[in-house]
C-alpha cells in the first residue's frame, strides 16, 4: 500500500540519527532503501551530521581533492568514494545533511525534476530565515548572493528509490572546504547560515525549516516527526 499511495496520502517519516560516520550512514540508507522498496516503511528523511569527511561522487576528479591522503589523515578528514552523482564535497560538524529515501513512483520518475524539487526545499528553508536562495544555470545546488550554501548529490536505485541528498551549511567551519574544489566549481566561495545571518545557527535550528519545506514541496499529507535533532 505504501508503494502505491499518491503523494497527498503519503507519510514522510523524519529521523534524526545524530552525528554518525559516513560509512554508518551509507549502511543505514542501504537498509532503508530495501525496506522502502518492499513497502515496509514510508518515505523517510534522515537529518544528521557527519564527522569531517570528503565524499567523491561519480563525476569527481582527482585534482579536485587538494590535499594528499596523508594530509587528510593528519587533519582527521576521512575520504570516501560513493554511489551518488556529482563531484567532490565536504561534510562535517555544523552541516545539516539530509538523506531522503523516497519512492518516486508513480509521478516523479524524472531525475531533473527531483533535483529541482530538492533545490526548492533548500530555497524555501532559506526563505524561512529571510535569505534569498537562488539556483544557478548549469549547476546543481543553492546559492545566496553568489556564494554556495547548499549542495546536492543523489542516487536513484532500481524501483525509483532515492538515497543520498543534500547538505546545508549551518554553522560549518568553512575552512575545511579549502581541502577540495567544492563540487568541481573553481573560484567559487561557500558560505553558511551563520555567516550570512551573523549569528550562530545550528543544524538543529535549521532542521524544522527543512522538514516543513519537504512536506510542502513534495505534498506529503502526513508527517511522522519524533522531534528535533539535539543541539551540538
Amino acid at each position: 500500500m505504501l508503494a502505491g499511495a499518491s503523494w497527498e496520502q503519503r507519510t514522510l517519516a523524519v529521523r534524526y540519527p545524530g552525528r554518525i560516520g559516513y560509512r554508518a550512514a551509507l549502511e543505514l540508507q542501504s537498509a532503508l532503501v530495501e525496506r522502502r522498496r518492499s513497502g515496509e516503511v514510508p518515505d523517510t528523511l534522515l537529518l544528521l551530521e557527519h564527522p569531517h569527511v570528503i565524499t567523491l561522487g561519480s563525476g569527481a576528479q582527482d585534482e579536485h581533492v587538494l590535499l594528499s591522503r596523508q594530509e587528510l589523515a593528519a587533519r582527521r578528514i576521512g575520504i570516501f568514494e560513493t554511489g551518488r552523482g556529482g563531484d567532490a564535497t565536504y561534510h562535517g560538524p555544523g552541516q545539516l545533511v539530509g538523506y531522503p529515501v523516497l519512492d518516486l513512483k508513480p509521478d516523479l520518475r524524472d531525475l531533473h525534476a527531483y533535483l529541482r524539487k530538492l533545490e526548492g526545499v533548500l530555497i524555501e528553508a532559506l526563505a524561512a530565515f529571510g535569505l534569498p536562495g537562488e539556483r544557478e544555470e548549469g549547476a546543481t545546488g543553492v546559492w545566496v548572493r553568489g556564494e554556495k550554501v547548499g549542495a546536492i548529490g543523489i542516487r536513484v536505485s532500481s524501483g525509483w528509490i532515492t538515497s543520498h541528498g543534500f547538505a546545508l551549511n549551518a554553522n560549518t567551519d568553512l575552512s575545511y572546504f579549502g581541502a577540495i574544489v567544492p563540487c568541481g566549481l573553481h573560484g567559487r566561495r561557500v558560505t553558511s547560515l551563520s555567516r550570512l545571518l551573523n549569528r550562530r545557527v545550528t543544524p538543529a535550528a535549521a532542521a524544522p525549516a527543512i522538514v516543513a519545506a519537504m512536506a510542502n514541496r513534495f505534498g506529503y499529507g502526513f508527517l511522522d516527526d519524533p522531534g528535533h535533532a539535539p543541539e551540538r
